[in-house]
């Protein structure tokens, strides 16, 4: 699963972007909660902006904030991950660089092939390609790989996916490479051949292999923490300077071969991202798109306050983005301590949140619909369950009734979330008040959100974030964000709930070991129904992720997998000339 922070939307953006969309009005609600309908797309769903790029120039990517995290052992972010595996380094497999659906289908990166299964899955072959190189020349090796995978055990690299952990065998007790030991279940024969053993059959290990965990870091470079400053490329570019919370510089790695490589295009000469902006600046350079701007991309969503300045005007409107994210937002309850180890308590809170009043807080129905259920749609044939079946706009009077018979009439919780998502912490706020709940909130940089929120020492009594699936199965969300064996002291990702229960384990493993893909589909709905009775955590919204692009830029589409987030492999100038820097 890969994490994102949300940038919260607020009432002006929904009332522009929903120029021609009709809003959902009561009655299209139903009866006892109904969730509202879902709206067409907002702006260019599913379209490529600007035509096909012209190579060279400069791209500028224009953002609020640092990268959380760019060592791949660590990289567990959407546009990060997105950011990094096109651009720095390449993994064994990958998706391709196309809007849509398509998007989601698996393609060779480093290997010859999506892997070879053997004994009934729980051995995994991978085969190089030729020719594959570093930045400095130097060969990329399959014992590169292996580091990298081992390197993701270490204690001090936290944040990244578990993925090698869950399905590697013999991995009990292991923690990482850095005093010399390796791991039996990962082989190399020689300089091109990868072999995974696996603790269980994973009919799905080629999607896996499309993380960053899986891309090559020789030994000789490690530099334990430090090496997320300055990643090895494997990739079509290299880092030429990195001035942590302030500006990255990439430039052409001349030892990537486009023969090797059917997905990135590598267009632009230069990028440049330039960190630590307002929102309202970076909309306000991109809408103007004057001299070098007119070669930006936004990294962070387009802020509320600049809507009725992009939306009535057709010619700024065509350079808007707003693909589905096809994430959860979900209120994470920590399940370890009062008051929220008392599953009535959890039950209250399902019913006291306004999720009505927190969507107009994050953009409104043209980019929100309503979450019923964890696992979202994409992963449930289209449309989300709706197990409990409470009112959009929440149930106070019930919530209050629960909050009695557990003896909380009155209760006072912290809540943390990205200074990007406060007036989405404030509808959060008046929702819960309603049933006499006082919500104190707590705003924290985004870059240094889920490092904050992932201590488990220190954590908040509730949480706002959303998680994502790294591909289309349920195995790559439920288990991430309720699976109580995952829980780490420091470094802690997806549960934030701390929700550790017998009898959700032992679902997870029988789903996880079912060989049929229908069967496991199902199993993993009907777990999400039975989690969704405990209440660890709340669903809130389904998302979309609005960005703007400079009227020269080209190829610009939002990713399916990466949460709508631009694909970097593709992305360029249409006059490289208008984008020199």
């Amino acid at each position: 699963m890969t994490k994102r922070t949300q940038l919260a939307l607020a009432t002006t953006l929904v009332a522009a972007l929903a120029l021609g969309v009709t809003g959902c009005s009561d009655s299209d609600k139903g009866k006892n909660g109904g969730k509202p309908r879902s709206n067409p797309a907002a702006a260019n769903d599913g379209k490529i902006l600007g035509g096909t790029p012209v190579k060279g120039g400069t791209l500028t990517v224009l953002s609020n904030q640092d990268f959380s995290h760019l060592d791949p052992a660590r990289n567990w972010v959407m546009p990060a991950m997105d950011f990094g595996t096109r651009l720095l380094y390449r993994t064994l497999v990958t998706f391709k660089a196309e809007p849509g659906k398509a998007g989601s289908e698996l393609v060779p990166d480093l290997a010859t092939d999506l892997g070879k299964p053997s004994n009934g899955g729980r051995t995994w072959t991978f085969t190089l390609k030729d020719g594959l190189k570093y930045e400095d020349g130097s060969p990329i090796k399959a014992q590169d790989i292996k580091y990298n995978v081992e390197r993701s055990f270490s204690p001090d690299l936290t944040g990244g996916p578990d993925y090698a952990a869950r399905y590697l065998a013999g991995t009990k007790g292991y923690t990482g490479p850095l005093e010399g030991k390796h791991l039996d279940s990962i082989k190399t024969p020689d300089d091109k051949t990868i072999v995974f053993e696996l603790n269980r059959p994973v009919a799905e290990f080629s999607a896996t292999a499309t993380l960053p965990t899986f891309s090559p870091v020789p030994q000789a470079k490690e530099k334990g923490t430090q090496y997320d400053s300055r990643p090895f490329s494997s990739g079509p570019y290299k880092i030429e300077s990195y001035d942590r919370d302030k500006k990255l510089v990439l430039v052409r790695n001349e030892h990537w071969d486009a023969g090797t490589d059917t997905v990135r295009k590598a267009y632009p000469d230069k990028f440049v991202v330039v960190m630590g902006l307002k929102g309202g600046q970076i909309d306000d350079r991109i809408i103007a798109s004057a001299g070098p701007d007119a070669s930006t991309v936004a990294y962070a969503d387009m802020r509320p306050e600049s809507a009725p300045k992009v939306l009535p005007k057709a010619d700024v409107k065509s350079r808007l983005l707003a693909e589905s994210q096809g994430c959860t937002s979900m209120l994470q309850l920590n399940t370890s301590r009062a008051p929220f180890n008392d599953p009535k308590v959890r039950e209250a809170l399902q019913y006291a949140v306004d999720k009505e009043s927190v969507v107009t807080a994050s953009g409104g129905p043209a980019l929100n619909e309503i979450a019923t259920a964890y696992l979202p749609s994409s992963l449930t044939g289209g449309v989300q369950a709706d197990t409990l079946k409470i009112a959009p706009s929440g149930d106070p009077e019930k919530a209050k009734e629960l909050l009695k018979a557990a003896g909380k009439e009155k209760l006072k919780v912290s809540l943390t979330v990205s200074s990007g998502d406060k007036g989405v912490a404030e509808a959060l706020q008046q929702g819960l008040g309603r049933a006499g709940v006082q919500v104190v909130i707590d705003t924290v940089d985004p870059g240094a959100f889920y490092d904050i929120i992932g201590d488990t020492t220190t954590a908040p009594d509730m949480t706002y974030s959303g998680w994502c699936p790294d591909y289309p199965s349920g195995s790559t969300f439920l288990p991430f964000v309720f699976d109580g064996r995952t829980i780490k002291v420091k470094g802690n990702s997806g549960n934030y709930s701390q929700f550790k229960d017998d009898a959700t384990m032992k679902r997870i493993d029988e789903v996880s070991a079912l060989d049929d893909a229908q069967l496991a589909r199902q199993g993993w709905i009907d777990l999400d129904a039975e989690i969704m009775k405990k209440a660890p955590a709340i669903p809130v919204l389904l998302e979309r992720k609005p960005l703007l692009i400079g009227t020269n830029v080209a190829g610009a589409f939002g990713h399916p997998v990466w949460s709508g987030a631009i694909d970097y492999a593709t992305v360029g100038l249409k006059d490289p000339a208008k984008g020199q820097g």
